[in-house]
């Protein structure tokens, strides 16, 4: 039998289902809008006619340029490789300081965690942050390239290793660390396992969804992290070390009309402003594909991931 729908629950429904079309809409818009920009027609795209579906004369002289420059598969394996080792590394130690942050045995464990919540309410600042990296790039300078320039060494690596701390995601690990049964712990220690096997062969099986949601968030902020990898590397003059938004960023102001103005200098070779926009726009829609491809994988961890590791029992 079908229970009667109450009206004001009616109205609710239709209320909550409207936002809901709408807020999807908003999200799905821009990447239309991108991929319809790649394939119009660059007067189209020069004179700002693009409202949703692509217009003019179609063309894939964009995506080509795009697919042909190597300068952006080079900086598009520089986020490959920034996101990929990155990610690996951020889990690496995440999961080792929320194991040992979830165990009451840790001597000052309230005070650790104290330190580590401190951090997501207050923070330095940009300028000591920046300076912060600066100095452990000459650190890293000193130790693999026996000098204090930061331009001697490959700062891809100053990327990965300097900027993978963030304290929301070792909260949601560690309180998923604590609500593994300690009776399972205490079995497997009389089963004589070592720490870590017992970090291993217990608590990272057990908590796989919390872990792929929290790799999913340092893939994310790798792949699309901007304004720290621009500081860095511009600052040593590595252009070779560019991610791809730092190149997308700089094509942009070089050859589109954001500004008003565009140039073309040896790097771009672009004369037109609608065939620049267009390009800048496959190579949006380029760089979004890996998200796009891997994100559908995962979605099934996301929400029992964080339910997991937000929920502390």
């Amino acid at each position: 039998m079908k229970r009667k729908i109450e009206v004001s629950e009616l109205i609710f429904k239709i209320i909550a289902y409207f936002f809901l079309i709408v807020f999807a809409a908003l999200c799905i818009y821009p990447l239309i809008f991108a991929l319809s920009s790649m394939f119009s027609s660059f007067d189209a795209v020069r004179n700002n006619e693009i409202v949703l579906w692509p217009t003019g004369k179609l063309q894939i002289e964009a995506a080509k340029y795009v697919f042909n420059s190597s300068r952006f598969w080079v900086s598009y394996s520089n986020t490959l490789f920034v996101t990929f080792i990155g990610t690996i590394w951020c889990l690496i130690y995440s999961i080792l300081g929320a194991y040992a942050l979830s165990k009451k045995r840790l001597m000052g464990r309230h005070g650790w965690n104290f330190f580590l919540v401190f951090t997501m309410w207050f923070s330095a600042g940009v300028v000591p942050q920046f300076l912060n990296y600066q100095s452990t790039g000459r650190v890293m300078a000193t130790i693999f390239a026996g000098s204090t320039n930061m331009s001697d060494i490959d700062l891809k690596w100053l990327i990965v290793l300097a900027m993978g701390m963030n304290a929301t995601n070792i909260v949601l690990l560690r309180n998923s660390f604590e609500g593994v049964p300690s009776e399972i712990e205490e079995a497997a220690r009389i089963d004589g396992a070592t720490e870590l096997q017992i970090l291993t062969k217990v608590y990272i099986p057990m908590s796989k969804a919390t872990i792929a949601t929290v790799a999913l968030f340092f893939g994310i902020s790798r792949w699309n992290g901007y304004f720290w990898a621009y500081k860095v590397t511009n600052a040593a003059g590595q252009n070779y070390s560019w991610p791809v938004q730092v190149y997308m960023r700089d094509f942009i102001q070089l050859n589109t009309a954001l500004t008003g103005k565009y140039s073309v200098d040896d790097a771009w070779e672009v004369a037109d402003i609608g065939k620049a926009t267009s390009i800048a726009y496959s190579m949006v829609v380029f760089a979004m594909i890996p998200i796009l491809v891997i994100y559908p994988f995962i979605q099934k961890y996301f929400a029992k991931g964080v339910n997991m590791g937000g929920v502390k029992e």
